[in-house]
């Protein structure tokens, strides 16, 4: 065997020695960024979660209060109880705003939903549900 075909199998086998630790090298170096698209995702699910909850209570709430002669602290009790039946962690420290003006009425859930990051806030949720008052017009008058 030749010199130089001496030197290419000794380079051969020193590169396929010098590539032993690749994968582990690739992998401490991709892995945090995998395990933060995890965290995301899951953040952002429990966030939609909320969301949801504070939805459904402040639909729950509004068929409450536009209902027939019923009150905005009618509509006010009922989204509270949703929440208190459904939130659990999911939704803390959440409030309940009910406005009306007579003609239309606007419910509001705001809180914050939970988060997977320890010593950081959850994210802000706020959703809001409105309709018309129902009530007793004569016919001919509007």
């Amino acid at each position: 065997m030749s010199r130089p075909e001496r030197l290419k199998d000794w380079w051969r086998g020193q590169r396929q020695r010098d590539d032993r630790g690749d994968a582990s090298i690739q992998m401490a170096i991709i892995f945090p960024f995998v395990l933060l698209a995890t965290v995301a995702v899951v953040q952002a699910s429990m966030w939609f979660y909320a969301r949801q909850i504070a939805l459904t209570a402040a639909r729950e709430g509004l068929t409450a209060a536009r209902a027939y002669q019923s009150s905005s602290a009618d509509g006010a009790a009922q989204a509270r109880d949703v929440l208190e039946r459904t939130a659990g962690d999911s939704l803390r420290g959440y409030s309940v705003s009910v406005s009306s003006s007579g003609q239309r009425v606007q419910v509001q859930v705001t809180g914050t939903a939970q988060s997977m990051i320890p010593g950081v806030s959850g994210l802000h949720v706020s959703q809001s549900a409105s309709g018309p008052q129902e009530r007793w017009v004569n016919p001919g008058s509007e």
